[in-house]
């Protein structure tokens, strides 16, 4: 038997040599990464295993382990297989043929036969398809990959979230009109105009909303989706009946004045991927950069697509490409720019894209159609980043509110984790007095279709009973009664400044967006006298104008303007049930300013009795007082006049 190698479990069976090795050689999915073959090293190192002493020592490290297991050898077999479908959502990539004991990859071909026909029984145990994704010849002779994919019933499907970003004028909408109607462009935005949901936007052709797109695979990787003859329309029922995956399309603005809704989208939507578009003619411009920072404060994995390649000379797009590989390797991205090319680079790409390193590139044409097989092959291949339990309490944000006759008032959004059922009741909150409500659901829908459950980690629609739109907002949450929830109006969070023209001191204010939370916030103290670009530091919140729904470790985007701020909540500071009368400061200090300003100026008070004043609280111990106080007291909304300048 060859010894072992150390840095032959590592050598990379794909077609990929000028970038980092990305495949490690495992039996499984190569997302399992290295501690896999280093368990197999001491496998290697244990004794002569392989050389047919059984042992008590199970040896799965091996590329005949799956040829004639041993009963005990196929139950180890099988709960493997389970924790690695368990882990990828529904599904992983097995690689039939390949060990990390320092051999030759491949098997003959009665070896072969012998390993599909294991694996195809341990997935018939599992309730899953056993699909063929590419075979190769190597060394010791074939290799296969398979993509395993539990099954899931009519009214179930595995759902992974893509927001789609980049510069205006990139081909966002065609790109999705494209992919989800299955007709090519005609190269003048005949295929994004059936994703318009407004008429100035077909007028303009700019996207100023957040648009939803579904694209429907079968258990074999074929796409699904069949417009209607007539109108074009897509009809979700039909796609969500016959699918076992569906991937969400989250369809952003690219023009700078909606980077508002842009942020919502990325924060309010949870996308698990993020698809960066730069056209190929005009490079990176804009907000490509912009968005790309945004995802990366996310933690969000990105890949790019190139488009409009039909019409880009090939010294312009060469030119693309080397600038867009110097910005993914740069000190603020680290990533491995791959780009794509055929479909073991897509096999490749997708098995290692959890790792959040790896950054595939891809080359399409929305006239020509050119590549877009790989695109569609790679989005088949993605799986959920998170893995959700059914025993936690239920949560639910809302992204939207809708009021249907005959229906009442709908609300969507995502489920955060646990379990919902049709006519369970939850806890709507919070209100502007920081209350929550009790509500049940009439009845649920996931992408147009009834469903009677929803579990972590789906979109749905909730229609309530006996509550008005106008009573709704976003940001607010339905949870179960077990988590006897508290709205907060404080908090402290970590932040990390980006950008920001000048400096940044207490009594700030910027919008806040935490998950579908967004509002304005005031910052009372900090861990530093100001704060510049570049800067950390735990900063002391308070919302203006209703408390909400927060939990620690969350991500927030902090921003206004030019400036641009990411950070986690770290600790929540006051809670609505220790102060119940925080719903009113904002109205009785707009009626202060107006009617009571000028005669308590006269009077002269200290600013800290004046805020109390007005305010109709006490001033914050952590504020203290600066120079232009009586200014911002006076008018409230003046925090740039030349006393706070100075």
């Amino acid at each position: 038997m060859a010894s072992v190698s150390v840095s032959e479990p590592n050598l990379s069976p794909g077609p990929i040599a000028a970038v980092e090795p990305p495949v490690p050689a495992c039996m499984f999915a190569p997302e399992r990464g290295c501690g896999e073959d280093a368990d197999g090293a001491e496998c290697c190192d244990d004794g002569d295993i392989f050389n047919g002493e059984p042992g008590d020592h199970l040896d799965f490290t091996s590329k005949l382990a799956l040829v004639s297991p041993s009963g005990e050898q196929y139950d180890s077999l099988l709960r493997q297989l389970q924790e690695r479908v368990e882990e990828g959502c529904g599904e992983t990539i097995y690689v039939v043929g390949v060990g990390s004991d320092g051999g030759d990859y491949g098997l003959c071909e009665a070896d072969m036969q012998a390993s599909v026909a294991t694996v195809e029984s341990l997935s018939q145990q599992l309730g899953a398809h056993t699909v063929l994704l590419r075979e190769r010849t190597e060394a010791g002779g074939r290799v296969r990959d398979y993509l395993i994919r539990r099954s899931v019933g009519e009214a179930d499907f595995l759902e992974v979230r893509v927001a789609v970003v980049g510069n205006v004028d990139a081909g966002k909408s065609t790109l999705l009109g494209v992919l989800t109607h299955g007709e090519l462009d005609n190269g003048r935005g005949f295929a994004r105009q059936k994703l318009f949901r407004h008429k100035h936007e077909m007028e303009s052709g700019r996207t100023s909303s957040v648009g939803n797109d579904i694209l429907g695979f079968d258990h074999c990787g074929r796409v699904v989706n069949q417009p209607d003859s007539h109108g074009g329309s897509l009809d979700w029922t039909k796609i969500c009946e016959r699918s076992s995956k569906v991937i969400t399309f989250i369809d952003l603005a690219g023009h700078e004045k909606y980077l508002k809704t842009t942020v919502f989208g990325m924060t309010g939507h949870l996308p698990d991927f993020c698809m960066l578009m730069v056209g190929s003619n005009a490079g990176i411009v804009g907000m490509t950069k912009e968005h790309l920072g945004l995802a990366l404060a996310l933690n969000v994995p990105v890949f790019v697509v190139i488009t409009k390649i039909d019409m880009c000379p090939a010294n312009i797009l060469q030119e693309t490409l080397k600038l867009l590989q110097r910005l993914l390797k740069s000190p603020g991205c680290r990533k491995i720019p791959v780009l794509v090319q055929n479909k073991d680079d897509v096999i490749v790409t997708a098995s290692n894209f959890s790792s959040e390193r790896m950054c595939p590139i891809f080359q399409i044409s929305n006239v020509t159609g050119e590549n877009m097989d790989l695109l569609k092959m790679f989005l088949n291949l993605l799986s959920s980043r998170t893995a959700y339990s059914d025993e936690e309490p239920a949560e639910f944000q809302i992204d939207d509110t809708y009021s249907v006759p005959g229906v009442g008032t709908v609300v969507s959004g995502t489920t955060l984790r646990g379990l919902i059922r049709l006519n369970d009741i939850l806890l709507l909150g919070p209100d502007p007095l920081g209350n929550f409500t009790p509500i049940a659901v009439k009845s649920i829908h996931r992408k147009r279709m009834p469903v009677k459950e929803v579990r972590g980690g789906q979109t749905a629609s909730f229609a309530l009973k006996k509550i008005k739109r106008s009573s709704i907002r976003k940001g607010m949450v339905m949870v179960s009664p077990r988590l006897s929830p508290q709205a907060s109006w404080e908090f402290e969070a970590e932040i990390l400044v980006l950008h920001h023209p000048t400096t940044i001191s207490p009594r700030y204010q910027a919008m806040v967006h935490c998950g579908s939370i967004r509002q304005t916030a005031t910052i009372l103290s900090m861990n530093r006298d100001c704060l510049r670009t570049g800067d950390k530091a735990t900063v002391h919140f308070r919302f203006i104008k209703t408390p909400e729904y927060l939990h620690t470790e969350q991500r927030l985007v902090f921003r206004e303007g030019r400036t641009k701020a990411v950070g986690t909540i770290t600790k929540l500071l006051q809670s609505t049930n220790n102060l119940p009368s925080n719903a009113k400061p904002p109205q009785i200090k707009m009626q202060s300013t107006k009617k009571a300003a000028p005669p308590r100026r006269e009077e002269g008070p200290s600013p800290a009795n004046e805020e109390m004043a007005i305010s109709g609280r006490p001033a914050s111990p952590h504020t203290a007082p600066v120079r232009g106080a009586e200014c911002s007291v006076l008018y409230p909304l003046c925090f740039f006049c030349p006393l706070h300048l100075i």
